[in-house]
């Protein structure tokens, strides 16, 4: 069985290799018809504290600029897991006749675990000690989401 696999692998390689694959002018390509898109699942673990080596201090700082001074966002210890799928890309074609557009369809499950950050403080110095907290945000839980967000050009 293996064997197949790695034959029918090294044929259609043979065949990329051969120049049997051309490049599809404007009008060629929007004849080609696909499937469904695209799908994808996630697996996001930031800062994971488990792992040998974890960082104690860990920083995502927003910098902005006004009146001649500058301030900083300053989120202490991002950490967390996010895991997401059925998270679909695609084009459809317009009821209307008005053309195509991208879908991107939201995710059937999205499952957080102590996704959050210890501190949130606004400074002049985002690398000085977060003294100020504004807050801490510590999610868990399951949200299921269903519909589209939808991109046209016009």
């Amino acid at each position: 069985m293996k064997r197949a696999l790695l034959l029918m692998l090294m044929a259609g390689a043979a065949q990329v290799m051969a120049g049997e694959l051309k490049p599809l002018d404007d009008k060629e390509l929007s004849q080609v018809s696909g499937g469904d898109g695209i799908s994808f699942a996630a697996h996001v673990v930031l800062n994971d504290p488990t792992l040998v080596g974890a960082v104690s201090d860990s920083r995502l700082s927003l910098g902005f600029s006004g009146g001649g001074q500058n301030r900083y966002i300053v989120f202490k210890n991002v950490r967390g897991t996010v895991d997401m799928f059925a998270v679909s890309l695609g084009v459809q074609t317009r009821t209307d006749g008005g053309g195509d557009y991208i879908a991107i369809g939201l995710p059937g499950y999205v499952h957080y675990t102590n996704l959050g950050f210890e501190s949130l403080s606004v400074q002049n110095d985002p690398t000085a000690p977060v003294t100020n907290s504004l807050g801490s945000l510590n999610i868990n839980g399951t949200v299921s989401l269903q519909g589209q967000v939808r991109f046209w050009g016009h």
